[in-house]
């Protein structure tokens, strides 16, 4: 069942641990296997915020899971990382209770160091290059597009560098994203990303959700040369969703996702700010908002899919 307590720090002492991100440690199984584990953290502006939003580990972690289930089957052919959300046999008793659905085990795998960025709705960052110089990501756009109206022609890719910790994502081209992974694993990413992202565009219409835009991973299979989706995926910290029934292009979207935070801390000139505690009522409603496109999605409560996991 959801839990009130935040988990914003986990030490397991039963793995070694590899990683921390923004979000999600990183521990090591095997050789071949490695272990996600996602805290309550949540960032925005690439600063993470000092208190957490509760089961918002949970939620992440089991959206991704319904994710890659729902296309596996929608995408043949189509490789991804994901094995299970069991926890390792290795794991104690207690830390096994404490992960217990916010974490996943993945197959060890080289990532790309690339973010391959769909866009379907000029929104955000894309709205506000749009609207200066008629471009998204260097590319020119029909004129007179109002703010979150589809893209004319279908969603773009993006991609943009994998920064470091403490470093900032860097918009790139094409070729230069050719230059950095090879321009045959280049392509085939691309092609994989737009072919995701319209997948789950179609699942996500069925059940009222617009997605807006989102960001993938990749990596190499080196065992077999394979392209592989790797990461979270799909979920309210890497995408933009709208609910449909509420959508009108013109103006800026109620987003299910962590915009509402962005928006907070714009307003209150937070942005980028270190230490910043976010009071109740925003951690609050962003927990609405993550909660309510799980359902969503999923078909489920977030009590619902723990009980099933």
């Amino acid at each position: 069942m959801g839990s009130n307590e935040v988990l914003t720090e986990v030490n397991l002492t039963s793995l070694p641990k590899l990683a921390e991100g923004k979000v999600r440690d990183l521990y090591e199984v095997d050789d071949k296997t490695l272990l996600f584990v996602t805290t309550d953290r949540i960032s925005a502006y690439d600063v993470v915020m000092k208190n957490g939003v509760p089961d918002k580990g949970a939620l992440l972690t089991l959206q991704s899971a319904h994710w890659f289930r729902v296309l596996s089957e929608a995408i043949p052919g189509l490789k991804a990382h994901f094995l299970t959300t069991a926890v390792p046999a290795a794991v104690s008793p207690d830390e096994a209770q404490r992960i217990r659905h916010r974490s996943m085990q993945v197959r060890r795998l080289k990532v790309f160091p690339l973010e391959a960025i769909v866009r379907g709705y000029v929104t955000g960052s894309a709205w506000r290059e749009y609207r200066t110089h008629g471009t998204v990501h260097g590319a020119a756009l029909p004129a007179g597009l109002r703010e979150c109206e589809a893209v004319p022609g279908g969603p773009i890719y993006t991609p943009s560098t994998k920064a470091a910790a403490g470093e900032h994502d860097e918009n790139i081209s094409r070729e230069r994203a050719a230059e950095l992974v090879g321009a045959a694993h280049a392509a085939r990413i691309e092609e994989l990303a737009l072919r995701v992202f319209a997948a789950a565009q179609e699942h996500a219409a069925a059940r009222g959700i617009i997605i807006a835009d989102t960001k993938f991973e990749f990596a190499l299979d080196e065992e077999n040369g394979d392209v592989v989706l790797v990461d979270e995926v799909l979920t309210s910290d890497s995408s933009r969703m709208w609910a449909a029934d509420r959508y009108e292009p013109g103006r800026d979207q109620d987003s299910f996702d962590k915009q509402f935070l962005r928006n907070w801390l714009t307003d209150n000139g937070l942005k980028g700010k270190e230490g910043i505690e976010v009071p109740e009522d925003v951690i609050k409603a962003t927990s609405d908002r993550y909660k309510e496109v799980f359902r969503r999605i999923t078909g489920k409560t977030l009590e619902e899919a723990m009980q099933e996991e």
